[in-house]
């Protein structure tokens, strides 16, 4: 558990302005002008500014801060989506240079196939397994690990936004992945149906806790509820505002007394003074 397992050192990025195109009136007297910005100056705007950040094997961190500070950039960074313009970062000391096979990342949007049942959708992350017969005996394991035993026949459109949430959650799990990064997974769903959800991640993480899990979120408790650790970002371009340990064994309640001070103390990093 106490070993490193992700490092982000000192990661910049920058998204470009849209300034700096070659448009077709750049080329001249036959000259090849494409990719010159001639008099626009190509400025870009800094996202995230010198992020360093060091995860633990097993860790499960939650990732908060304001809608459109960059969270998501920073987990994208993490996953390979995106190279930095600035720094690196390491898992088990290799630099990130793109997607890996075993760090799955699950969408904000959802990514299910409408054109699959539920359990070809699982079946999609065990394709190496060559045995069809094995293969859907494990896509149907994985099922039943997030309660969806009686879906696997049914598409997604026939699900409700919790089941299709669960049912993506069972494909990230069945491609048995080293390190698993949630955008706001809960975002679209009700609120009996999140607080369903938060149970379910719990319980899974203590039954794979070698897992590492990076949980994008602005719902603060929500992350107080099922982290080890906060990571608030500040407003773009997002910096690390401070980290906090949390150490409350779970199951959490919202009436504990650590929590709730922690609770008030993240609304006034987050620049919220009148929290209840």
């Amino acid at each position: 558990m106490n070993r490193n397992k992700i490092c982000v050192d000192h990661v910049t990025v920058r998204y470009k302005n849209g300034r700096n195109r070659a448009w077709p009136w750049s080329r001249k007297n036959g000259s090849n002008g494409a990719g010159k910005a001639h008099a626009l100056d190509g400025a870009s705007t800094a996202i995230l500014q010198d992020i360093t950040l060091d995860i633990d094997a097993g860790e499960f961190v939650c990732i908060l801060g304001h809608s459109g500070c960059g969270k998501s950039t920073l987990l994208k960074v993490i996953a390979g989506f995106i190279k930095p313009d600035e720094g690196a970062v390491l898992i088990d000391g290799q630099k990130v240079n793109g997607p890996q096979n075993d760090h799955v990342f699950v969408f904000q949007e959802g990514a299910l196939f409408p054109w699959l049942t539920i359990i070809e959708n699982v079946d999609l992350a065990l394709r190496s397994i060559g045995n069809a017969s094995e293969r859907r005996e494990k896509a149907q394991y994985y099922l039943e690990l997030v309660a969806l035993e009686g879906a696997g026949g049914h598409y997604p459109h026939m699900l409700s936004g919790g089941m299709r949430q669960r049912a993506e959650i069972a494909r990230a799990l069945a491609a048995q992945p080293d390190i698993l990064m949630m955008d706001e997974p809960f975002s679209g769903l009700d609120y009996l149906t999140r607080l369903h959800m938060r149970e379910e991640m719990l319980n899974l993480h203590a039954m794979l806790p070698d897992t590492t899990i990076l949980f994008v979120t602005h719902d603060i408790d929500e992350s107080l509820q099922m982290s080890n650790r906060l990571v608030i970002l500040s407003e773009s371009p997002a910096r690390i505002k401070c980290c906090r340990q949390i150490d409350v064994p779970h199951p959490r309640t919202a009436v504990c007394p650590t929590l709730s001070e922690m609770r008030t103390q993240i609304y006034h990093h987050l620049g919220v003074h009148s929290a209840l």
